[in-house]
């Protein structure tokens, strides 16, 4: 009765693998993230974030993405990015494995709130949209000096 259970053939992540596509099959993909730091799964494209004292740097990876078509607002401290990467697959083609992604997306951002959206800057090169944000002059940490 159990023996697909006990007859493990060395490719267990696999029959993993197969099982959760299954299961999405029947029920659909989960709608949340995995946890509290992640997107939901299909979210694209990937995005870094990296802060430093002086600003916010995002990192948003679109290869084939005409940087004109890009919609890029700030409102307060809410960054939306929307756009269309073009999936470049040739006609009357079958697909059975697909990395990249393709079609329209929007990804909405929550940036620090002393970030200044006047400080907004916007760069596409190489398959990378890099935006950047300075902090607000009175955010930024500032040497005092000490009278001896």
């Amino acid at each position: 009765m159990f023996a697909s259970i006990t007859n493990w053939d060395g490719d267990l992540i696999n029959q993993f693998n197969r099982l959760q596509n299954d299961l999405e099959q029947i029920w659909g993909s989960p709608s949340g993230p995995a946890n509290i730091r992640a997107v939901a799964r299909g979210s694209y494209p990937s995005i870094n974030i990296g802060t430093t004292s002086a600003g916010v740097e995002i990192y948003i990876f679109a290869a084939g993405l005409d940087p004109k078509q890009v919609d890029l607002s700030v409102q307060r401290n809410l960054v939306t990015i929307a756009g269309n990467i073009p999936s470049n697959r040739p006609e009357n083609t079958s697909t059975y494995l697909k990395e990249r992604h393709a079609g329209e997306f929007r990804r909405v951002l929550t940036l620090p709130e002393d970030i200044d959206p006047d400080s907004a800057s916007a760069k596409y090169d190489n398959g990378v949209l890099r935006v950047s944000f300075t902090r607000k002059e009175e955010a930024r940490p500032r040497r005092i000096a000490v009278n001896a």
